[in-house]
């Protein structure tokens, strides 16, 4: 039983550490994805400027500026413009696949064109890593000069959704290991042998099978009655027991149903215990 306890903790013990390993790294890699997102915003929002810049050069606008970008949403961006300007859609599908093929993480985005007046979609398609999936149209009509923003949605990279993944793995796995590795409940003092027949507790030696209690050297015997009641209690050290299971498992279950027999079976058996003052059954009232 020892031996099992001590193989409890020490299994304990090497799961809260990798937990504890575990939950610096997830934080370690927390900070460095911070840092890397931080870092490619940044990029994107450079390569971005230049899409807007190469759109006003192509339109023969060399003079006008690219105003900030804007980042509208979690992964969505606006590029807007000082003056109103052309532009051929070919150009534009090629000046966006261009620009942004230096960008690691956009690999499917979608773009539209937008009419500052009145926020309508002029012009717009999608990019994707599989080429298959590109939808473009409208290649070689020339847009009239207007007033346009472009807005650039692109498709979540996963990283964030994984960390947070990995957080939600690291919490069930310390979930499982508090639910099957939790500490053991105390054991009582009292051993006994596999067939519940032979207790020990203090100085006493308790043998259910032979209706015998021996006490420094001194034997007692026991009656059938006065053996199953002190098994029940043998079994269940340092618990309050209810009467009516006593009751129950002693008289009830036979058919018999007793009432202050009980008492009397008890008195006897604190007098026989009495050679052993650390042993004593203790009537709590109430």
């Amino acid at each position: 039983m020892q031996f099992t306890q001590n193989l409890l903790s020490r299994k304990r013990n090497y799961l809260f550490g990798w937990m504890g390993l575990l939950f610096i790294a997830v934080i370690s890699v927390g900070f460095s994805f911070g840092d890397n997102d931080n870092y490619a915003s940044s990029k994107r929002e450079v390569l971005l400027r230049r899409i807007g810049h190469d759109i006003l050069l192509q339109s023969g606008d060399s003079t006008s500026r690219v105003l900030p970008i804007k980042k509208i949403a979690e992964n969505e961006y606006q590029i807007t413009f000082e003056s109103a300007f052309s532009f051929q859609p070919d150009a534009l599908v090629k000046t966006t696949q261009r620009w942004l093929a230096k960008d690691p993480l956009a690999n499917d985005y979608v773009v539209s064109v937008l009419n500052c007046a009145n926020s309508t979609v002029a012009y717009g398609y999608a990019i994707s890593k599989n080429k298959k999936d590109d939808i473009v149209a409208c290649i070689g009509r020339k847009q009239p000069v207007a007033c346009y923003t472009i807005n650039i949605t692109f498709k979540p990279n996963g990283i964030a959704t994984n960390y947070v993944y990995l957080l939600g793995g690291l919490s069930f796995v310390a979930l499982l290991g508090f639910v099957f590795l939790k500490p053991a409940k105390p054991k009582n003092t009292v051993a006994k042998t596999e067939d519940d027949k032979l207790f020990t507790f203090g100085s006493v030696i308790f043998d259910a099978q032979q209706r015998q209690l021996q006490i420094n050297e001194t034997t007692e015997v026991l009656t059938a009655t006065e053996t199953r009641l002190l098994r029940i209690f043998a079994s269940a050290p340092n618990e309050t027991i209810a009467r009516s299971r006593l009751q129950k498992e002693i008289w009830e279950d036979e058919g018999v149903i007793v009432g202050r027999s009980l008492d009397m079976f008890i008195s006897k058996l604190r007098k026989k215990l009495e050679l052993d003052p650390k042993s004593n059954i203790i009537v709590v009232r109430g």
